[in-house]
């Protein structure tokens, strides 16, 4: 994938996205919406992010075909609740026709020195998340701040079964970084895992977008991200998508690294 061209990246980043709407307002008919903006004519999202409470609807609206995969979100944004509300929040999800369960860490008792609470969480939830459903797990890097405690949870994180290590719940100040992608992508190359990656937040042109593939590409392999690897979480991303594939002109870099 040639990914100094944009119409390129553009497909590809189509293939790896999560359309997200996770609107403290949101509404059923914005969830229908969004189910068929994930249909396009030039390809279909990888999955759509979206509040428990309007997982069954989604579930309605696709039927069988998993070809969109529904995308929860559980302890969010807060990561304060206890391991039993997580674990029946997720398990509730599932029933509902969730694909995919996106965990926020108690980041805070992580930020304190509690590395135990993070292990305590993922381990639960991982339980609670049969094959097929993939675990993406939320460290919410801006919050963290320091590299040694993005690495260290991204380590706990993968120990612990996440199939994705993702940056951001996009609900705080500073969320996607490429800083914080360079780290997390090394711990998963040095895993030596099959860990996916999802940076999530603020990523809102082709352009932005093309600088996680590059890093990823370099730091990774050429061709590695793939919807099984890589995800982006943004709600905004689809529009600049769709005005490359069409012909238009690409957007400037809106996250100014």
């Amino acid at each position: 994938m040639e990914l100094q061209r944009p119409r390129e990246a553009a497909s590809l980043a189509l293939s790896l996205l999560d359309l997200t709407n996770l609107k403290d307002d949101c509404t059923p008919g914005q969830i229908a919406s969004l189910c068929q903006r994930a249909h396009t004519q030039f390809g279909n999202t990888a999955a759509i992010c979206i509040w428990p409470r309007f997982v069954a609807q989604a579930r309605a609206a696709f039927g069988n075909n998993h070809s969109i995969r529904i995308a929860t979100v559980v302890n969010f944004p807060s990561g304060d609740l206890d391991v039993a509300t997580v674990v029946a929040e997720t398990e509730r999800a599932i029933a509902d026709g969730a694909d995919e369960i996106d965990l926020v860490i108690p980041y805070r008792k992580f930020i304190a020195g509690d590395e135990a609470a993070v292990t305590e969480m993922v381990a639960a939830v991982r339980q609670a998340c049969p094959e097929p459903i993939l675990l993406k797990v939320i460290l919410e890097t801006g919050e963290l701040k320091d590299k040694t405690l993005i690495r260290r949870g991204s380590e706990i994180a993968i120990a612990e079964g996440a199939d994705f290590i993702k940056t951001s719940t996009g609900k705080v100040a500073v969320n996607a970084t490429l800083e914080a992608a360079d780290i997390m992508l090394q711990v998963i190359r040095d895993s030596r895992k099959k860990v996916g990656f999802k940076p999530a937040g603020g990523i809102g042109t082709v352009a932005d977008a093309t600088l996680y593939l590059r890093l990823a590409e370099t730091i990774m392999q050429p061709n590695w991200a793939m919807p099984s690897t890589f995800r982006f979480g943004a709600s905004s991303l689809l529009d600049d998508v769709l005005n490359v594939l069409a012909g238009g002109e690409p957007a400037k870099a809106a996250t100014g690294y």
